[in-house]
Parts: structure tokens; sequence; C-alpha cells
């Protein structure tokens, strides 16, 4: 589905409807579900950011297009929040990881093991060739 956003900003539940071309009920009606969670302001109005609006598009692509109930959207934003923060999660093992290999290659190369000469270039190993018809 194309964004329907033009700019950045809050937007009140009748503009949303409008430009989603849906009741303002549906929309209360997600949020009762916990599907969307827009902020308040200081008249408790519903105001929705870009954020809500993405995930709005995101609801409507499931609701419309692949004909997924209440129930399945819940499920499958539930999965997505799980899939993304385990991808945040994977990210910073990533990062540790590196971190502690390039900390521990300067170490390394600042304090080399006595009897190890360090390289300045990549070894060759050579592969030793096999004469045709014998396996080893």
């Amino acid at each position: 589905m194309p964004t329907k956003r033009k700019s950045k900003g809050a937007y009140m539940i009748s503009s949303v409807a409008e430009m989603y071309e849906i009741h303002p009920q549906t929309l209360r009606m997600y949020e009762r579900e916990g599907l969307l969670k827009p902020s308040r302001s200081d008249g408790n109005t519903r105001l929705y950011t870009d954020e809500d609006l993405e995930r709005l598009e995101f609801i409507l692509n499931l609701a419309r297009d692949l004909g997924v109930n209440i129930a399945g959207i819940g499920i499958i934003l539930q999965m997505r929040e799980r899939m993304e923060e385990m991808n945040r999660q994977m990210q910073s093992f990533v990062d540790y990881v590196r971190t502690e290999m390039l900390t521990r290659v300067q170490q390394a190369a600042q304090s080399p093991v006595p009897g190890l000469v360090p390289l300045r270039r990549p070894a060759m190993v050579p592969v030793a060739q096999r004469e045709p018809g014998k396996k080893r």
C-alpha cells in the first residue's frame, strides 16, 4: 500500500480516518485491541504520529489485502516486534564480537608472543597435488 502521508507531525483521528478511507470507530477499535497506541493531547485527543501511520498501513494491508482478522493481526504484530528485538540483540552481539576481535588483534600486534615471527603478508599454503587415479 503506498504511503499517503505528506509531512511529519501528529494527526487527529478524523484526518487519519479520511486519509485511509476508514471509519474513526475502526481506529478506536484498533486501539482497544492494542494494535495501535496513539498518544494523547492535553485535551485527550488522539494524536497519530508517522510511526503510528506506518503501523496502521501494515495493519490495513493485513486486513484488506490479505484478509487477516483482528486476532491474527495481533499475533503477526507481536511476532514482528519479537523479530525486530531479536535482530537488535543479534546486531548488538555482532558488534560486541567485532569489537572484541579488533581489541585482541591490536593487543597481539602490540605484544607479540615470544618465538613467533609476525607475517608482513598473507601466507600461501600450497595444496598437495594428487596423482590421477589415486585416492587418499
